[in-house]
């Protein structure tokens, strides 16, 4: 039989262990493991949309028992995937890092470029020789890279996503992996910038066949209702689609990927090394439904609702494999959605689709009648609404330089509708006005990609003919999620103001880490455990090699998701060994003791977050 003494010693080793793994250090491994999440157009209003129909331990883990962010925009306005997962992890917006689009057009290959194409690599994992990707387009170093250069490499950074664009750039220069599909087989590949060929474990994954399971299925919603099929499509030259077009608008799309996420996980041994390693997994499938469905559909309720399940159980697994108190979890997406213009407009607020390929067609027409009168010339190469893509060699005929031909070019925007237009040569000068929307704006700049043209759009319009898209610098395009789990942070609901580039400052400085170079993003100091003294209770400040600690940042501890700390800790202390449940009980107990601890000797928060529910 256990001792009392012997039984308190060892939980107050427990509480020690607790309390250090609250204090992040990149160098020694602390946390072990840092998932970020990116769910591609998670629109800020949806986690309060759907709060009551989530179940346990998805959302709700970080939205119960983590740091909610509510409030959080993006600060420019080319609100779309590549500049989104770029800022998450740089910590800068466009002007920092460089990536302004999707793709653009590239004046000396006079062709459009994607944000990540690279000619100098070639994909791995695919059939044929097409070329590869990589980030070479970007300008600042990333939240990993960081990590790799402070642990001299021993630190592993991987990304995923079903888009390259999408794992590519948040995995930044030196991760050891970066992985998406191809669009027709569904097989997952990496470029040569990484790897000559793919790992075995990925190469066996590939060869299992798994894609074959999510084809000609049913996605029912909770109702028995069928929303979607996975069959056979056809894409847009009427040519058979493949697995991106078939599956990537359901949940199974989802699935898939964190199929593959968790066999890295394993396989690659992410948290098992001697620093703190890095995943970031960006789920693409609710972007390819958002777009087709709009944010306020049935398909989008069922879709974020199936997100909740997958995380719930994605978060389980990492709890079984690593254990929760050893790893920080960020949730954020890259951009919001407007409401499909169809819908909004039943409503009686002002929408409307319309055809990029058309709209660009009037443009060079109005810009040939005034410039080039008896013969009509390309001025304009590109318009992925609203942002225009100038032809350098055209206006050089008619003795353009880029001021005179970025206004030609941004006068006739606003023939068309646009409320107004931004020019590059004007942004690269930092000539805006002195206002939010001019900041957005300024945000927006980005040396790459020639003359360019950022028109402003009314609300609610949308540069495709019957869908829904971003692009804007509104707020149901600028605001996202922003949410942490782990030992540092506070549990809450935070209404103040935080940003996109926020996520990669904070991770860095609990790491005791640089932040990414440009990155601009504040430390969200009111979510942090404080480290203070707190005067009348025994959950007393400890000095731990030279740095603070208090009890009091022990978050809420889960049946099953610590056992294997809880374990650890009891075989430190050199006690008796007792059954797991019993320690997760006391575990438990201690993390309640830190609560109510918080509450009563915490200093009041600011104004702004002293309403903010536990």
């Amino acid at each position: 039989m256990r001792s009392p003494l012997r039984s308190f010693a060892a939980r107050l080793l427990l509480c020690l262990c607790l309390v250090a793994l609250s204090f992040g250090s990149a160098y020694n491994g602390r946390p072990k493991l840092i998932v970020v999440v990116v769910v591609d157009q998670l629109r800020g209003d949806y986690l309060e949309r759907y709060r009551d129909q989530f179940g346990d331990g998805g959302f709700r883990l970080l939205l119960d028992h983590g740091a909610y962010f509510t409030e959080c925009n993006y600060n420019y306005a080319n609100t779309c995937t590549a500049p989104g997962h770029a800022t998450l992890l740089t910590g800068a917006y466009s002007s920092g890092h460089g990536i302004h689009a999707n793709e653009w057009w590239d004046p000396l290959k006079k062709r459009m470029v994607t944000a990540v194409q690279d000619d100098g690599t070639k994909l791995v994992g695919a059939a044929g020789n097409a070329p590869g990707a990589s980030p070479h387009n970007l300008l600042a170093d990333t939240l990993g890279d960081e990590l790799k250069l402070a642990t001299q490499g021993k630190a592993r950074v991987f990304a995923i996503a079903l888009k390259d664009r999408a794992a590519i750039l948040p995995a930044g220069f030196s991760g050891d992996g970066a992985y998406w599909i191809d669009q027709k087989t569904g097989l997952w590949v990496t470029s040569t910038y990484y790897r000559t060929e793919l790992p075995k474990w990925a190469q066996d994954f590939n060869n299992s066949k798994r894609t074959e399971k999510y084809l000609n299925k049913e996605w029912k919603d909770g109702n028995g209702h069928t929303l979607r099929t996975t069959g056979p499509q056809t894409s847009k030259n009427a040519l058979p689609a493949g697995f991106y077009d078939d599956v990537g608008s359901t949940p199974f799309a989802n699935d898939y990927e964190l199929e593959f996420a968790r066999e890295l996980v394993l396989y690659e041994k992410l948290g098992s090394g001697p620093a703190t390693d890095l995943l970031v997994i960006s789920l693409s499938a609710n972007d390819i439904l958002g777009h087709q469905a709009g944010p306020d559909s049935a398909e989008v309720q069922a879709m974020t609702l199936a997100t909740d399940r997958q995380l719930a159980d994605f978060f389980n697994f990492l709890g079984h494999q690593i254990g929760l108190a050893n790893i920080w979890i960020a949730l954020s997406s890259d951009h919001g959605i407007a409401s499909l213009p169809s819908v909004a407009a039943k409503l009686r607020v002002p929408a409307v689709n319309f055809s990029a390929d058309k709209l660009r067609a009037k443009i060079n027409q109005i810009l040939s009648d005034k410039l080039s009168p008896t013969r009509p010339v390309e001025y304009v190469k590109g318009l992925n609404y609203p942002m225009a893509w100038l032809s350098e060699d055209a206006f050089a005929t008619v003795r353009m330089k880029e001021e005179d031909a970025e206004r030609a070019v941004g006068e006739a925007l606003k023939q068309i509708g646009l409320r107004g237009y931004y020019t590059r040569f004007r942004l690269a000068k930092g000539d805006v006005p002195n206002t939010e929307t001019g900041l957005k704006y300024e945000n927006s700049y980005s040396p790459l990609g020639g003359w360019y043209v950022i028109g402003v759009p009314a609300p609610y319009t949308v540069g495709l003919t019957s869908e829904t898209d971003h692009v804007s610098p509104y707020t149901y395009d600028t605001h996202v999620p922003l949410a942490f789990y782990g030992l540092p942070f506070l549990p809450g609901t935070y209404r103040t103001h935080a940003e996109p580039v926020d996520l990669a400052v904070t991770f860095a400085s609990l790491l005791g880490i640089n932040a990414p170079t440009h990155a601009i993003g504040r430390v969200l100091t009111e979510a942090l455990a404080p480290a203070h003294r707190a005067e009348h209770s025994i959950h007393e400040e400890i000095d731990w090699g030279g740095h603070g600690f208090s009890r009091a940042a022990v978050p809420p501890v889960f049946p099953g998701a610590l056992a294997r700390d809880v374990r650890s800790a009891d075989r430190v202390a050199g006690a008796d060994q007792e059954p797991a449940s019993t320690l997760t009980s006391a575990a438990k107990a201690l993390s309640d003791s830190a609560v109510s601890a918080r509450t009563k000797s915490c200093p009041p928060r600011p104004a702004a977050i002293s309403g903010a529910s536990r």
